[in-house]
């Protein structure tokens, strides 16, 4: 329909504060013309190429926007030296203010996007551009460091693949078909070169494009939280008091990487602003944003009918005053996963169900954090152990992890989503078909059966008490909905629900590294990702410990040694204790 295109300028070059000048398409409602009433422009800002915007661009110029899609710096036909993430906070608001400053623009300026395009509109905001009017901020950082690029001290390895990917698409490579093959040669080879890890300057192709290689061997190197990491481009948390005071719409999803940074700038920020804050979160993976599915679990009623519309609906009523309506009527609309009907006898998919619901604040009203303590002969319950002196020991050997079957993931390499826990061949590192509570190096505590439904909403806590006889290790957690044996699951099958890790040297705070004393028991508390969770009368709860998840996260070496760089490797001893004098327990959200 021609008469219904909208006007495209492609590669406008906007001029930033350093001479820098970034390539922007701009999309404007059919028919409109030069003079015409200004009107409101959403922005987005990628890494990942504006053309691919098009049709996102096409729809809201239709809807009576004009859609601005930018190459970020150095990506691209966008000028400058690409260095992910840190320093996109003044582009940004350099960007929006010259958007505002043209005469087609009516002085509001919103910003939409997911992933890396989330990041720079928190970036952006904590900078406050005075013409910021409205965010639509899907699966972005709240703090870099604490989750979602390092998590609890260690790595979480998708960005050393996001590193070899990114420098395979880099605008060097576009422009050299010799460096354009070395670079997708290491990305196809991605899974030697995360064997191989750490990397060392000059040392892998990446050398071949300097900033990529700086940008992961610094991620790789700081290794406490100091000023490197409290960049705004590392997200918000530092600059939650000077923050863009806009209407802001946060949407997440319990399989995506960002799902505790999603909950976290929503709280924090709720508390701060006069403008409207919403929550949004649902069953979702990091590729599959309002689509009712995450890995082998599908989720009744869990996707969203039109996720572009609703977004148009939220600057509907922030940017234009029209409409009230975008999809929820408080400020937070969550899913609860389960109750649905499981796994049919003809294939692995998991109906796992659940059902929308809404709330003023995060957690909901009515959560009652309690305690499920770990009991040593494998039992998971309220009641707290009863035995003087209880422990149980696994040897973790670093050069045979456990390894990771789906979870919170941004599906680089490793699909995202709720998975059987047992070994895979869709999953790397895996061998054969036996469960992961198989290893004798994964510990599993469960429920009885349940005798009713317990339904969880809110953040996912654990205390350990731990000793190893390393002067470093890690000790991960895994949250698990068990369903009872049917014909597709002959075993039953343990959905995984959230997971995390802890780095021990870590134990005392982030600012500063002390290794631990061999032998020495330590109490280490730790967040999980949040959730919301039906576990159906006749499931099991189970948690699962144990000190590797790969390759979600980094090894730990087991040296004490320096991080990032260390070429040696041990074994280690570790052990968790779960007495009358050191509970160890997880944390649950329980609701009514």
């Amino acid at each position: 329909m021609a008469g219904n295109a909208p006007i495209i300028e492609r590669d406008v070059m906007v001029p930033l504060r350093d001479g820098v000048r970034l390539a922007t398409d701009l999309y404007f409602p059919p028919a409109w013309c030069e003079g015409g009433d200004p009107l409101p422009v959403i922005l987005a800002r990628t890494p990942y190429d504006k053309r691919n915007q098009a049709e996102t661009g096409t729809r809201a110029a239709r809807h009576g926007y004009i859609y601005a899609a930018q190459d970020v710096r150095g990506r691209y036909q966008s000028e400058g030296e690409f260095y992910a993430f840190a320093r996109e906070a003044p582009d940004g608001y350099d960007a929006v203010e010259w958007l505002a400053e043209q005469p087609y623009c009516n002085g509001k300026v919103g910003t939409m996007g997911q992933s890396y395009e989330a990041v720079v509109q928190s970036a952006m905001a904590c900078l406050s551009p005075p013409h910021l009017s409205a965010m639509v901020v899907t699966y972005g950082p709240s703090s870099y460091f604490h989750h979602s690029m390092r998590h609890n001290g260690a790595l979480e390895l998708r960005f050393f693949v996001y590193a070899f990917l990114m420098a395979s698409t880099s605008r060097e490579a576009l422009a050299d078909p010799t460096l354009k093959a070395a670079l997708d040669e290491a990305y196809a080879s991605i899974w030697d070169w995360v064997r191989a890890c750490p990397i060392r300057p000059g040392e892998s192709p990446l050398a071949l494009v300097p900033s990529y290689e700086r940008w992961l061997i610094d991620i790789l190197t700081h290794v406490t939280y100091d000023d490197y990491w409290r960049q705004p481009g590392y997200g918000p948390r530092p600059f939650y008091d000077r923050h863009a005071d806009v209407p802001t719409l946060y949407i997440g999803g319990w399989y995506d990487s960002y799902t505790r940074a999603t909950v976290e700038n929503f709280v924090e920020l709720s508390r701060r602003q006069t403008q409207p804050v919403h929550l949004l979160m649902g069953p979702w993976t990091h590729a599959d944003a309002g689509v009712g599915r995450a890995g082998d679990a599908s989720f009744t009623d869990g996707g969203l009918d039109d996720y572009l519309g609703l977004r148009l609906s939220f600057f509907d009523r922030f940017l234009k005053g029209e409409g009230a309506d975008f999809g929820q009527e408080r400020p937070v609309r969550y899913f609860i996963m389960g109750g649905g009907e499981g796994p049919r006898q003809d294939d692995a998919e998991v109906r796992h169900g659940g059902e929308w619901r809404e709330a003023d604040s995060w957690p909901p009203e009515g959560c009652q954090p309690t305690a499920f303590y770990l009991h040593p002969d494998g039992g998971l319950s309220c009641e707290p152990p009863s035995v003087e002196s209880a422990a149980t020991s696994w040897t973790f050997d670093p050069s045979d992890p456990v390894p990771t079957i789906g979870g919170n993931l941004s599906a680089l390499g490793v699909d995202p989503g709720a998975y059987d826990q047992r070994n895979d061949e869709r999953f790397p590192f895996t061998e054969g078909t036996l469960p992961l509570s198989a290893r004798r190096d994964v510990l599993c505590f469960m429920t009885e059966p349940l005798g009713e439904d317990v339904v969880i909403a809110g953040p996912v806590q654990v205390v350990l008490h731990v000793a190893t006889d390393a002067p470093d290790t890690d000790f991960t957690v895994k949250l698990i909905d068990l369903y009872p044996p049917c014909a597709a699951y002959p075993a039953g099958c343990a959905l995984n629900l959230t997971d995390s890790i802890m780095r021990l040297r870590f134990r005392n705070g982030f600012e500063r590294e002390v290794l631990a004393v061999p032998g020495e028991i330590y109490e280490i508390e730790f967040e999980l990702y949040p959730t919301a969770n039906r576990f159906v009368a006749g499931h099991r709860i189970r948690v699962d410990i144990s000190s590797s998840n790969f390759p979600r996260f980094e090894l730990n070496p087991n040296t004490g040694g320096p991080l990032g760089s260390d070429r040696r490797r041990r074994v280690a001893q570790n052990t968790l204790y779960h007495d009358i004098e050191r509970p160890s327990r997880m944390i649950l959200p329980l609701l009514g």
